[in-house]
């Protein structure tokens, strides 16, 4: 059974942010790019939702699941998916869930 998954505010911003960045530094076609692999990549996680690896150290229930030097933090709710953030893997994880996602 396939999932939803539901962005939240913060994760949107995270993924605007990331491909404007994008745009700007690189290319349209690179953000363009960017966006199609996250949108993949979640349909992934909404297949198997258990796919990615358990972060419970940073934030209770919650999974990462990279893309490219991304990591895409989701936790389960009921049938839904909650997608909590879209960051770069070099980021303090640990200060970035400090405060709630």
């Amino acid at each position: 059974m396939s999932r939803v998954c539901r962005i939240t505010p913060r994760a949107s911003q995270d993924i605007e942010a990331i491909a404007d960045y994008l745009a700007a530094q690189s290319s349209l076609v690179s953000a363009e790019q960017f966006l199609s692999g996250i949108d993949s990549t979640l349909q992934r996680i909404a297949q198997f939702p258990q796919i990615g690896r358990k972060r419970d150290e940073l934030y209770p229930g919650s999974r990462s699941l990279p893309y490219e030097p991304y990591l895409i933090f989701y936790r389960l709710l009921n049938d839904d998916i909650e997608v909590l953030r879209v960051v770069s893997g070099y980021q303090d994880l640990t200060a970035l869930f400090e405060d709630s996602p």
